[in-house]
């Protein structure tokens, strides 16, 4: 039985535990829709330990899906920006995404937001095809600020953004 044919089992919170299995599908998702697309300087600072800092700096913010006892994806909302979206490649087109961005939606408006904004690299086309599905708007190109070694980095984005219903 492929690895994506068991349903997803939880949407949860995470928790401190979860931060190895984040940090790995982090940095293996992020290397799959960056790499050619950022900034050099940026590729250079995004070490499997910054991947591993960053996500325990976001437990707080983060929503994680699993499968079994397995976590296999997951989400952070910042405020109305859904700031990261990573699912574990073996899990891909298996409606992870899907549900995690449906879940970002609604923390989002939960907290007061009637639109939701994110960021996708300009090169990631396979990102930007899955937003578009989901009912996500392109409003065009921007540089996102990046925490790069010395300061910020600017990485060439389209910002996507879509409209909530009432909380």
């Amino acid at each position: 039985m492929p690895a994506h044919d068991s349903p997803i089992t939880v949407l949860r919170p995470a928790t401190p535990a979860d931060v190895p299995a984040l940090a790995a599908i982090w940095r293996v998702g992020w290397r799959d829709g960056h790499l050619g697309h950022v900034p050099d300087e940026l590729v250079a600072v995004r070490t499997p330990e910054s991947f591993a800092a960053r996500a325990a700096e976001r437990v707080a913010d983060t929503v994680v899906a699993t499968r079994g006892s397995a976590v296999v994806g997951f989400v952070v909302v910042v405020g109305d920006e859904v700031e990261q979206l990573y699912v574990a490649a073996e899990h891909r087109g298996a409606g992870v995404a899907g549900a995690l961005l449906e879940r970002a939606e609604e923390v989002v408006r939960r907290g007061g937001h009637r639109r939701a904004w994110l960021a996708v690299v300009a090169g990631n086309a396979r990102a930007r095809r899955f937003y578009e599905r989901q009912g996500w708007a392109d409003e065009g190109p921007f540089d996102y600020a990046a925490e790069g070694p010395d300061g910020l980095v600017a990485v060439p984005c389209h910002r996507y953004a879509k409209r909530l219903g009432a909380a």
